[in-house]
């Protein structure tokens, strides 16, 4: 046996050396969105039309049990660099600079990105997207700007610095280095502006502009399906009634259709509802608006990466392109825009609307949420708003982000599945023969570094511009390209006190609380009970087994600990409060 093994080994081997000898280096294209659940696209269960990445998936491969970070700057510091996000110095966000190691709002010197990498190896390197990994003080044309892309390895770059922003006028626009206006670019003059669409109608003319003498590595970060519900109206109405059976119905039928795909195990039972029922919604029209809008967000995007492919086509570098899409964290249950009020009530986003004016053109916009818009209105929030418009600022709210979720527990923020399992989607004609497979190895956001590295046959440094570079933390997961064994002992997670490890089929997670104080300034934090779970026979976490397996629980327990030893989770910003649990922690699956 252990010599048919090590047969094996060698012939995988030697398909690697050929076909890499056989090929020029393949380009490859990370494509990102924003704020999406697992199910939110057709090939991993969803209603919502996505055929551009269904095609990709149905001719390459799909992994069913990929994760990243649980949220936005912690998920993109650890796909940019292959670490954890502490050890890049994002353990947080960008708000807050706490000037601890793992604490610092922006990415620190020990590490690189992968622009950096492959730069260094001879690649081409385009962003067009969110990119969220400076601190957020940092974005004005005045900013040290040390950590805006192009000083990270990106020859040209278009998008957004801060994590989010209008559609319609997104907020840190940028060009390279400069800031601009969606109206004052004199490259990129559509006649309608929409943020997605100019994502990629970009990316696709830094690859119609490159000459092709080298390989090029392209990082699409779409905003999409991130709050603002915004788009434009007739790609809302393609969605019209859609959603009006109500949430309760349309993540029934998307568990059923992940159970049909074979994404999903037949056994796997929803967990309860974690809010109330469509039936006792009281603004059905308003809700069912914003689920059409979220759907036309997604649904832009995907053409965009339609266009994309079409593209590569052109140019006769489709064959030899990779092409990985993923998404950032799980749907969120934010309530952004609900409005006045537990009712809701409609009212402006801004808290004061004395001495608001609109902006010129030239003028750039600085704001993540605009409290008024270019030509004057108002922006509105509140429970009965429909959502769309550019004067309309609104999330889809916690019923739909369940349903984005289908079939797991809790969302973005937190490390349950539902907050940290994404699709990922490889494609690669030139060096991926498998059509329409699952991959069922366990990834994260921290083997996408070694991955292209990997691919592009570069060199990951022990040290960059004088500093010493942290090694990497994960591991390729081309063998599993080949449907071969990706292998490590655990996988880890920390956000705001919620906590897990992920080592085989087992899974322990906690849910923590911050609390005390302003975003990003609490003064303290619990952590919650742990729970455990068999993800192989319990993929929705619905029955906790800690109870029943304490040694298993106490070995990853102390796993954790020690792992955090060395990222670095401690010291926090936040002091640990050692008293029993606030009663605001329930178990949803003991409800």
């Amino acid at each position: 046996m252990k010599y048919c093994k090590i047969l094996s080994a060698l012939a995988f081997l030697f398909i690697i050396a050929t076909a890499n000898a056989q090929q020029k280096r393949p380009n490859i294209i990370l494509i990102l969105s924003d704020d999406m659940g697992y199910s939110d696209i057709g090939c991993y269960g969803s209603e919502i039309e996505t055929p551009n990445l269904d095609a990709l998936a149905n001719d390459g491969i799909r992994f069913t049990q990929f994760y990243n970070q649980a949220r936005c700057c912690p998920s993109r510091a650890s796909l940019m660099t292959g670490l954890y996000p502490h050890q890049t110095g994002i353990g947080w966000m960008d708000a807050v600079n706490h000037n601890l190691p793992g604490y610092q709002a922006q990415l620190n010197k020990n590490c690189v990105t992968i622009a950096q990498v492959l730069k260094s190896a001879g690649y081409s390197t385009y962003m067009a997207g969110k990119w969220h990994l400076q601190y957020e003080k940092d974005t004005r044309q005045d900013s040290p700007n040390y950590d805006w892309p192009i000083q990270r390895g990106f020859d040209k770059f278009y998008g957004i610095l801060k994590g989010a922003g209008s559609y319609y006028d997104p907020g840190t626009l940028c060009r390279n280095n400069t800031l601009i206006s969606p109206f004052n670019d004199p490259e990129y003059k559509p006649n309608n502006y929409y943020f997605t669409n100019a994502i990629t109608d970009n990316a696709i003319k830094f690859i119609e502009d490159d000459k092709g003498k080298q390989p090029f590595f392209m990082y699409m970060a779409y905003t999409a399906a991130h709050w603002p519900m915004q788009a434009p109206e007739e790609a809302i109405n393609k969605y019209k009634g859609r959603y009006d059976k109500g949430w309760d119905v349309i993540r029934r039928q998307r568990l059923d259709k992940m159970k049909r795909l074979g994404l999903i195990d037949s056994s796997v039972i929803l967990p309860p509802l974690d809010t109330h029922t469509w039936e006792d919604e009281p603004d059905k029209a308003a809700m069912a608006r914003r689920m059409e809008t979220y759907a036309a967000m997604i649904d832009i995007m995907d053409q965009g990466i339609g266009r994309m492919v079409s593209e590569l086509k052109k140019k006769g570098i489709f064959e030899n392109t990779v092409i990985l899409f993923m998404e950032d964290n799980g749907g969120n249950a934010e309530g952004l825009g609900y409005g006045g009020g537990p009712e809701g009530k409609t009212q402006p986003i801004a808290g004061k609307t004395e001495g608001l004016k609109a902006l010129g053109k030239n003028e750039t916009q600085s704001e993540g949420i605009p409290p008024i818009t270019r030509d004057g209105k108002l922006v509105m929030a509140g429970k009965k708003v429909m959502a769309g418009p550019a004067d309309t600022y609104l999330a889809y709210l916690k019923p739909w982000g369940q349903v984005s979720n289908t079939p797991f527990r809790e969302y973005k923020h937190y490390v349950h599945e539902g907050g940290i399992a994404t699709p990922l989607i490889a494609h690669w004609p030139a060096g991926i023969k498998s059509k329409g497979e699952f991959r069922n190895q366990i990834g994260n956001f921290i083997d996408i570094m070694p991955t292209i590295v990997d691919l592009a046959g570069a060199r990951y440094p022990t040290e960059f511009n004088g500093n010493k570079i942290t090694p990497v933390a994960g591991v390729s997961l081309v063998p599993a390209f080949y449907n071969k064994p990706i292998n490590r002992k655990a996988i880890f997670w920390e956000h705001e006190m919620n906590r897990a490890v992920r080592m085989g089929d087992w899974k322990l997670v906690s849910t923590g609380q911050v609390m005390d104080g302003g975003y990003g300034l609490w003064k303290y934090y619990q952590k919650g009970p742990w729970e455990l779970y068999n993800i192989k026979t319990d993929r929705a976490e619905t029955r906790n087994l800690a109870g029943e397996y304490p040694d298993r629980v106490k070995e990853m327990a102390a796993m954790w600990e020690e792992w955090t030893k060395t990222v670095p989770v401690y010291p926090t910003p936040w002091q640990e409060l050692k008293k029993p649990l606030r009663t605001e922690y329930i178990d949803p699956i003991q409800k």
